[in-house]
């Protein structure tokens, strides 16, 4: 007798395979209708899209059409001609008829800015004036406008016609209906129709074929009996006590019984997931995700110990396997293991987050002392080679005794024996140091008290230790990259058990990750160093002596690395002095190169007596020269990308500052009445950046007894306040007493310092001298030779009354020298001044500096004159008795100078003059 098999209808001959699909009784049935319908609906959506996009696009493409016909137009060759022609209508309204046919528009508008038409497609609109929203086109902005007008929904678009000189000299404009472009629409409406009739049909074929699959797959059911059937399914796997998971061939859980989630802990909607992101162990979930059988293996689940056996379904069912999972209560103590394999994996992550946090060499082997102390080991040191300390290389061990700096302790007590942090510690060779330092692998001394190596070395230290209750040591090296940095040392007391073999691959791993940050660390320490050696070799070491400025300076590195922040102060003739400041983009050893060459320029500029504008623009062509030279190497590894300079001349004659900026914050003037002023000065573009434009500058009046305070951005910018905030930080800082520029600096760098500088600071302060009328004396000399005698003797008169009789004969003698070659060569007017200065910040002696001015451009150039010659040694004789002589250009003519040290001695007496002039020949010659 045959029975029946629950849950499956009897098979009433073949109706069940030839049933209809329509037959809403079956689950097929009901599908295949619901699907039919979402498609009928899907269709209908797309059709009325396609139709409004279409209509989108005919609005998109009059407008389109019209600003291109119009752009076109207006600058089509010729026309400006036919503009400028005596009939313009005549010339232009062919070629805009043509032009309208074939771009498919109602007309193309010719009109000149005073709106009279030139073109029309209607005849009777040239020659009126056009009214219309063209104000646009008419300044050079071409427009395009949707309106509805009487012929229906329009698009009008205009685009300027130029001249050569780029002015706007007549407008077109093209208006199209939006009716006349929608007639290309309407011709493709057939075929959306069509199209969507034919996407229904298919569709349509497309659900009859899965619903007869799906008829077939469930075997003609009807959805109460698979209802049912699923529940004598679900009684059944979820009554016994294992769990059971299906897991499909593509490694998603398709079934979970409620004794497989209680085991794995599986989040509420685990099914339909793939195993690897359930949260299982990765070794686990690499198990069920793959297509090995496994007959009770044992894995952990959170603190669950689970036998796991695997099956696949095939030949059975589709692809996939089904695994069943039981609780093992009896291998706990296999569980303990576990848990500390786990616990050091964590340690581990949470000593890759902590180590390394900076680039200090020191800090970072203490974070490795801290991370491990007491978790791992009780007491932990770290020794490292005095080399990598300083940032250099080292190649390891030593041969012989080895020598370690300690660096870092931690769980150490107050009375402990071991070496204290920067102890320099030396092993003998037998020692578990040098052994790991000489073979690059890990040293496990289980019992301190049998290890002949490390008690041979200093006996009565290693007494000690022992008493103090340290039993066990473990030593690893530090290295990276193949060298040796040093070794860490894990060490553990009374009441640790001694360390053992499966300790020693969780300390290499962990010394491993250290080291690398103490190589980079070691490798930041050299660069830096190298960087800050080069920085302070390049700027300037001392002051010069100068008589025009108090100065005071302040330079502070940024923490993050060395910049390319620099100043200066040059003494300039005429007891100017300029005063520098700049700063170049980014750190490192490019920046501090760069700022080398950029403060090296700017000497040899100033030394050119340029004006100030003149020489930031050379500054700027300089940096424009260098930069594209950089870029031309193609590596681009030194590209500049910025640099900004402020230079300023003071003149204590009379107190003019000239000041140029490329790119650079303001000064600050501090009157002496304590008020603080930040004048508003042009600001060129940064160096590099000016593309030859002209340089703009300003001339400020400074009273006596002001300070000027130049600075870098890094003063004033940080990451806690902007611009504005800064420089009213800085006014608050200025304000007040009248301090000396030390004490400014002082001041200035307590209130503005913050933290951790981001960037470079470079502050100069300087107060500002002026040299009295009893310092200055001047004279205009007429075009004759007779007037060198009188100019002489009011020279020797006034050289009497300062006190500087010692020093007058060579200045009358230089005096006579420059006016004679004015006289001669020069041009009217002639003047001469005398200045006497005095050193504000030593007690040296002053300088005489004399000064003889004419109205020509022509330079003096010094020679040696031929035996013939009877004259040509004026300028040698100028330069022998004087320090420093040059010319500098006015813009009236210019400058010849010399000046003379107030030193006793300093210059030859009058008798050894002969000895010099004889001194051009030689014997021969004469």
């Amino acid at each position: 007798m045959r029975t029946h098999r629950p849950g499956r209808p009897r098979r009433r001959g073949a109706a069940w395979r030839s049933g209809s699909l329509l037959n809403v009784h079956s689950l097929a049935g009901q599908v295949f209708l619901l699907e039919l319908a979402v498609v009928m609906l899907l269709v209908a959506a797309a059709l009325v899209a396609l139709v409004v996009q279409a209509r989108r696009d005919v609005t998109a493409d009059a407008r389109h059409r019209t600003l291109t016909a119009a752009q076109t137009f207006a600058n089509s060759p010729g026309i400006v001609a036919a503009l400028n022609s005596a009939n313009p209508t005549a010339v232009l309204q062919p070629h805009a008829e043509a032009a309208r046919k074939a771009a498919g528009v109602n007309a193309i508008i010719v009109y000149r800015l005073n709106g009279i038409t030139l073109t029309h497609s209607d005849r009777h609109q040239i020659g009126k004036r056009v009214i219309g929203p063209y104000a646009a086109a008419a300044t050079g902005k071409p427009f395009t406008s949707t309106f509805k007008g009487s012929l229906g929904l329009s698009v009008i678009s205009a685009a300027p016609v130029r001249g050569p000189d780029g002015s706007v000299v007549a407008v077109v404009a093209v208006p199209v209906t939006v009716e006349k472009v929608q007639q290309r629409l309407n011709t493709q409406l057939p075929f959306l129709f069509g199209g969507a009739a034919t996407a229904l049909v298919v569709a349509a074929g497309g659900s009859g074929l899965v619903s007869r699959r799906l008829r077939r797959q469930t075997h003609g059911l009807g959805p109460a009996e698979m209802t049912r059937m699923y529940e004598h399914h679900d009684a059944v796997l979820h009554a016994v006590r294992e769990g059971v998971l299906i897991v499909g061939g593509d490694g998603r859980l398709l079934l979970a019984n409620d004794e497989a989630r209680r085991l794995l802990d599986l989040p509420a909607e685990a099914e339909r997931r793939h195993i690897t992101d359930l949260g299982l162990d990765e070794d686990l979930a690499g198990l069920l995700a793959s297509d090995r059988p496994a007959t009770d293996e044992v894995y952990l689940a959170a603190d669950r110990l689970l036998a796991v056996s695997k099956r696949p379904t095939a030949p059975h069912g589709p692809a996939g396997s089904v695994v069943t999972l039981r609780d093992t209560t009896e291998l706990r103590a296999l569980s303990g293991r576990a848990e500390v394999a786990r616990e050091r994996l964590k340690w581990l992550y949470d000593a890759g987050l902590r180590i390394g946090t900076t680039l200090d060499v020191k800090r970072t082997a203490e974070e490795l002392a801290e991370v491990t102390a007491p978790r791992f080991a009780d007491i932990v040191t770290v020794d490292l080679l005095d080399p990598v300390l300083r940032g250099e290389e080292s190649s390891g061990a030593t041969a012989g005794t080895t020598e370690l700096r300690r660096s870092a302790v931690a769980g150490l007590g107050p009375d402990h024996p071991l070496h204290p942090v920067r102890d320099l510690v030396r092993f003998v060779p037998a020692h578990p140091v040098s052994t790991a330092m000489a073979e690059g692998e890990p040293v496990l001394v289980g019992d301190l008290s049998a290890s002949y190596g490390w008690r041979a070395e200093q006996p009565g230290r290693a007494r000690r230790i022992l008493d103090h209750g340290i039993h066990s040591l473990l030593v690893v090296p530090l290295q990276a990259r193949g060298v040796v940095l040093g070794v860490v040392n894990f060490w553990r007391a009374q009441g640790s058990g001694p360390f053992e073999d499966e300790d020693v691959s969780f300390a290499e791993e962990l010394a491993a990750r250290a080291a690398v940050c103490i190589d980079n660390a070691r490798r930041y320490t050299r660069e830096h160093a190298m960087a800050v050696t080069l920085q302070h070799s390049l700027l300037p070491r001392a002051l010069p002596e100068q008589s025009a400025l108090d100065v005071a300076y302040r330079y502070l590195p940024a923490q993050a690395g060395v910049g390319g922040d620099w100043f200066d102060v040059i003494p300039l003739s005429g007891a100017r002095v300029a005063l520098v400041v700049g700063d170049v983009v980014g750190h490192g050893l490019h920046a501090a190169a760069t700022m080398g060459r950029l403060r090296t320029a700017v000497h040899n500029f100033a030394g050119l007596d340029m004006p100030v504008e003149e020489l930031v623009g050379q500054l700027d062509e300089l940096v424009a020269q260098i930069d594209a030279e950089e870029a031309a190497a193609g590596d681009g590894q030194g590209m500049i990308t910025g640099a900004t300079c402020q230079y300023a001349v003071y003149d204590p004659t009379s107190g003019r500052l000239a000041i140029a900026t490329a790119g650079h914050p303001g000064p600050a003037v501090v009157r002496p009445d304590g008020t603080v002023d930040f004048p508003r000065l042009p600001v060129s573009p940064p160096l590099g950046l000016g593309a030859g434009l002209p340089v703009e500058t300003a001339e400020l009046t400074v009273a006596e007894g002001s300070r000027l305070v130049l600075y870098t951005d890094g003063l004033i910018e940080d990451r806690t306040r902007d611009l504005d905030a800064g420089l009213e930080a800085l006014r608050d800082a200025l304000t007040g007493a009248d301090l000396p520029p030390e004490a400014t600096c002082a001041a200035v760098m307590e209130a503005m310092l913050s933290d951790r500088p981001r960037d470079d600071i470079a502050l100069l302060v300087a107060r500002t001298c002026r040299l009295g009328p009893e310092q200055v004396a001047e004279w205009d000399v007429p075009r004759d030779p007779a007037a060198v005698a009188p100019v002489r003797a009011a020279c020797a008169r006034l050289l009497t009354e300062w006190g500087l009789e010692q020093v007058g004969f060579t200045a009358e003698l230089v005096l006579s020298e420059l006016i004679t070659n004015a006289i001669r060569y020069g041009a009217e007017p002639i003047a001469v001044r005398l200045l006497r200065t005095d050193p504000i910040s030593s007690p040296a002696a002053g300088t005489l500096i004399i000064e003889v001015s004419d109205g020509s451009s022509t330079s003096p150039r010094l020679r040696r004159a031929k035996v013939t010659d009877e004259g040509g040694r004026g300028l040698f004789l100028v330069a022998r008795f004087t320090e420093r002589w040059g010319t500098r250009y006015t813009p009236t003519g210019k400058v010849i100078w010399a000046e003379q040290s107030l030193h006793h001695g300093a210059t030859p007496e009058a008798e050894g003059i002969d000895e010099i002039l004889l001194g051009q020949w030689d014997d021969t010659a004469m």
